[in-house]
């Protein structure tokens, strides 16, 4: 059988731990307490919406994209075709944040996805033989930022 087809409930990549461990790096390499939370919920939010397509077993707290990640897995989804929308989907998020807060408009945000396609491919192609010992970054001021951001009493977005 492919995909998630026939997988059972006691079924999972987890039987070793790899996908839990997985999970908690990648919450753990959210930056503050909003930013975790969003990532949570997202995965959450995520399996939710995939249930219907049918999902393996995954850990209670499972991040947005070990999530996406999982569930492309268990779908049989070329992994440079899942590299390529969620770098997407991480682009379009923020597009769509700025269409909300400047004057840029729907189709002027349009034009900016378009814009950035060969930025995203290059991107997705760039990390394709990345291992988890090249994951890292430092966004130093953006993460103090998020952090006292999530302190506000008045906000327009959660993180």
């Amino acid at each position: 059988m492919t995909g998630v087809e026939g997988l059972a409930a006691s079924d999972t990549v987890t039987a070793d731990g790899r996908l839990t461990d997985l999970a908690e790096l990648a919450y753990a390499t959210a930056s503050g307490r909003e930013r975790q939370s969003e990532s949570l919920d997202q995965g959450k939010a995520f399996m939710l919406a995939a249930a219907p397509w049918g999902v393996p077993a995954a850990p209670e707290r499972i991040p947005y994209p070990v999530a996406v990640g999982l569930v492309a897995g268990a779908h049989l989804v070329p992994e440079d075709a899942t590299a390529v929308a969620y770098v997407q989907a991480v682009a379009s998020n923020l597009i769509s944040a700025a269409v909300r807060l400047v004057p840029l408009g729907q189709t002027a945000g349009l034009r900016v996805l378009a814009a950035l396609e060969p930025v995203i491919r290059a991107t997705a192609a760039a990390t394709k033989d990345a291992t988890l010992d090249d994951l890292g970054g430092c966004a130093f001021r953006s993460d103090l930022a998020a952090m006292r951001h999530e302190t506000q009493y008045t906000r327009l977005f959660r993180s």
